[in-house]
């Protein structure tokens, strides 16, 4: 491999035909074949003119090992090298290209010599480190020998330059003769100098020496011909110069302005294109052109490396999902890495345009991988926002006031999230986070403010429930019982209320580190909610002042000062009772009439009453048609917005109520009545004599057979207990007809019940017997009976106990005395029985009073 490099490294390959076509396809081939593109800077160039047949390519692979074409002398002097070939030297480091240029002064090229020399002569001058001039040592002295006309438009073009390069001039004096160097150098110095002088200069290099743009220097070797040894031992002397030519001090030691090898091809295909187009060298626009081109090369190529690069996908993807912790690590270290290697492989260019391109790339990258980087600040924003909501519920649970927990938790969030900001920046990039972290703070600021107007709702709200309960239940209670001190007593649970509430609720804003005014007016609005709960349920009240007047009207009327349920029996003055049920309803209505805040008295009670309570019917139409004080819509002593009912609503309020209570009065009066009459003790004389004459015959039959007295008078209290059952006067209390229809309703069960409860019973004692026929009956003790007063579920057997007389103890008796017993009258048995059912009934119609009571 090492012989076969070796080879490729010497072997010469056309770079610029006998035309003047540049061979692009041929030198890529020998740039890839000697490997001169991965050199960087650590090369040189050399090339070598002079005149036609001088021994050039000669000289070349003598000194450099290469196999240009050489000049076969026993076929005559003829042109050898046409255009210009370029190989690389065998065994010279560090790398080092030589150009072998066609020889000028040619008599083959004819009218185009100068044309070609010169534009070869400038490429190699524009390309070349070491430029070789090889030359006769019989034509030092001479003016038009020694390339003299070459070298001075060499020296014009590059005055023109802009910035030119220094490149060395090594003079190579050949056939030396026995005259010294030291004497041919001097003169040859001169010449040169005198050529410099000549030259036409630009106004800043007026005065600039020759040693500024070239570096002379001369050597001289003797003849191949005459003394090849000696010839072959001085080349290998100069050989050993361009060892560590580029190194300082070398003999290529100046590298202002070199393109790097791997750009070294493009930049002699452009500087050939523009001498070829007569146009003059401008070798720093040329550069920067060469530059410009290889490091947009190189970056695109990083560029796509980058995009392509599985570690930068990896994280990529990784931040769709959620935050990663080093983000800005792990990019900063993807980008350098890929920065660096267009670093490495720019460095040789133009600085200028390197820099810029190496911007441009980064500005590349950074557009690449900056949504990834906005995608991680977006995790880190939603991060730092929850972060804060679970922070601030935390604070508040734990009994936090809400200021204070905003500020602490936004500080932690901001803080978090600025470290986040801080893990996630690429040193490469100068992202500001500013913005970001705004719109943080304004999520912050935000939420905490929808929390803040939640929290106070909910505190409002909570104080508002507690005012309604503590409000609305007394104040109905109060108006239930509607007096003079009415509205007193519901200023004093206003009062009371508000002033327990309110501080309650006050000290809870302190938490919330409101200003005094917001805070001020907060608890006006909950002392405007109180009175609006007061007027609401006091406007509801009034509403139903017709239900709470009747009420008011049933109650005084219908019980008496102990709120005991009247009993009307004749004795009671129902026209005072009914004046001071109205009186009541009256006073209920004034306080009803509208809202009253102040402690002021006024007069709506007694001009209610005076207009709609006092005075007969006749007074009352005079005074309407003169002046009625209730012919209005509102009162003097209270504003519009607090009037409930209207004067002239009272008047047509009072209206209804006195319509709707007359049927009440009407009643207790008719009671009274039927009472009176119900409790006559004997009839007119007139019916008795009446009832003796008539019912003659039925006393005689009744006289005759006792028996019909005896069912007669069981009858009767069948009857009697039927009606204490069935409650029959305080049926009929509320008229005949209903009272038949009530009566007749319950009479049916509660006949069916006593037969039951009587069946049941004879059962029972029929079974007893039957258990115990020989057990004799222990006396009963005498008992006083109780009143009458059987439910419709007492049974027979009770009513019997109570209204029949005890049997007689079961002693033994002779027959005698058991028929003697069977013999007694029916009569007797009635009159046995009579005092009983007075007794009886006197207690009967006792208990009948107490029930009713």
């Amino acid at each position: 491999m090492e012989a076969e490099s070796d080879a490729a490294e010497g072997v010469a390959v056309q770079l610029i035909d006998g035309e003047g076509e540049f061979a692009v396809e041929g030198a890529e081939r020998f740039m890839a074949a000697v490997g001169v593109a991965g050199c960087g800077l650590s090369y040189a160039v050399v090339s070598i003119m002079g005149p036609q047949s001088s021994g050039k390519s000669t000289l070349l692979n003598q000194l450099f090992g290469t196999n240009f074409r050489e000049m076969d002398a026993f076929r005559g002097r003829s042109q050898t090298t046409k255009g210009i070939w370029i190989a690389r030297c065998v065994g010279v480091e560090p790398c080092t290209v030589v150009l072998d240029l066609e020889g000028t002064d040619g008599r083959e090229r004819g009218e185009d010599d100068t044309a070609f020399e010169k534009q070869s002569s400038l490429f190699a001058l524009a390309i070349s480190d070491i430029v070789l001039i090889n030359m006769w040592c019989h034509d030092i002295g001479r003016e038009q020998a020694a390339n003299k006309p070459l070298l001075k438009t060499v020296f014009q073009v590059m005055m023109r330059l802009f910035s030119p390069r220094k490149t060395t001039l090594l003079f190579v004096i050949r056939d030396k003769t026995r005259t010294p160097l030291e004497h041919l150098e001097p003169v040859l110095r001169e010449d040169i100098q005198k050529i410099w002088n000549s030259v036409a200069k630009p106004e800043a290099h007026k005065d600039t020496p020759i040693s500024e743009f070239f570096d002379v220097q001369v050597t001289a070797l003797p003849s191949f011909e005459e003394k090849e040894e000696q010839f072959r031992e001085q080349v290998q002397q100069l050989r050993q110069r361009f060892s560590n030519s580029i190194a300082p001090g070398g003999l290529a030691g100046d590298r202002r302005g070199v393109v790097p090898a791997s750009g070294f091809l493009f930049s002699s295909q452009q500087i050939w294109k523009v001498i070829r187009e007569n146009k003059d060298l401008d070798l720093p626009a040329h550069k920067v052109m060469v530059a410009t081109v290889r490091c947009d090369e190189i970056a695109n190529e990083k560029f796509g490396c980058i995009t392509s690069d599985t570690e930068w996908l990896d994280l990529e993807s990784a931040v769709q999902s959620g935050p990663v912790t080093g983000f800005g690590k792990k990019l900063g270290n993807i980008v350098d890495v890929h920065l660096q290697e267009y670093d490495k492989e720019a460095v040789y260019f133009d600085e200028a345009v390197r820099k810029g391109k190496r911007q441009h790339l980064e500005s590349r990258i950074m557009n690449l991988v900056q949504p990834a980087f906005q995608k991680m600040l977006t995790h880190l924003r939603m991060k730092a926002l929850e972060k804060f909501k679970t922070g601030l519920n935390s604070s508040l649970d734990s009994g936090k006031g809400f200021a204070a927990s905003v500020r602490d938790n936004t500080e932690c969030s901001l803080k978090e999230f600025e470290q986040g900001c801080a893990d996630a920046v690429i040193k490469q990039a100068n992202w500001d986070c500013s913005k970001i972290l705004e719109k943080v703070r304004h999520d912050i600021e935000e939420h905490a403010l929808s929390i803040r107007e939640s929290k106070l709702s909910e505190l409002t709200n909570h104080a508002k429930e507690k005012l309604r309960k503590a409000l609305a239940e007394p104040v109905e209670s109060l108006f239930d019982a509607a007096d003079q001190t009415t509205w007193a007593s519901i200023r004093n649970v206003y009062r009371r209320e508000t002033e327990s509430i309110l501080p309650e609720f006050l000290k809870k804003l302190c938490g919330f580190e409101m200003e005094y005014a917001p805070a001020e007016e907060m608890v006006s609005k909950l002392r405007d909610y109180a009175r609006s709960v007061v007027e609401s349920k006091a406007k509801e009240e009034a509403n139903k002042v017709l239900i709470h007047m009747k009420e008011r009207f049933t109650t005084v009327f219908s019980h008496d000062k102990d709120s005991i349920p009247r009993v009307w029996t004749g004795k009671e003055d129902v026209h005072a009772i009914a004046k001071d049920a109205r009186s009541a309803a009256l006073k209920l209505l004034s306080v009803m009439v509208g809202i009253r805040w102040d402690d002021e008295p006024d007069g709506i009670e007694s001009i209610l009453t005076s207009s709609l309570l006092g005075g007969s019917v006749v007074s009352k139409i005079a005074s309407a048609a003169s002046a009625d004080p209730l012919a209005s819509t509102t009162w003097e002593e209270i504003p519009p917005m607090q009037t409930m009912i209207t004067p002239a609503q009272c008047k047509s309020l009072w209206k209804q109520f006195k319509s709707e209570t007359e049927f009440t009065i009407t009643q207790a009066v008719s009671t009274q009545q039927a009472h009176k009459r119900g409790n006559s003790k004997l009839p007119p004389p007139w019916a008795i004599v009446a009832i003796a004459i008539l019912g003659f015959n039925e006393i005689m039959v009744l006289l005759r057979n006792p028996i019909y007295l005896f069912f007669l008078f069981v009858g009767y209290l069948i009857f009697k207990a039927l009606a204490v059952q069935l409650d029959v006067s305080r049926e009929f209390q509320n008229g005949v007809v209903p009272g038949i229809i009530s009566v007749s309703a319950k009479l049916l069960p509660t006949i069916q019940n006593l037969v039951n409860k009587v069946a049941t019973e004879q059962q029972v004692q029929h079974q007893h017997q039957h258990q115990h026929p020989l057990a004799v009956e222990p006396p009963q003790p005498q008992m006083q009976p109780p009143p009458l007063l059987l439910s419709p579920r007492s049974p027979m057997s009770e009513l019997r106990r109570l209204h029949m007389p005890p049997s007689p103890r079961k002693v033994p008796s002779s027959p005698s005395s058991s028929s003697s017993s069977a013999m007694s009258s029916p009569r007797h048995v009635a009159e046995d029985q009579k005092p009983r059912t007075v007794v009886a009934g006197h207690e009967n119609e006792s208990n009948r009073a107490d029930s009713i009571v």
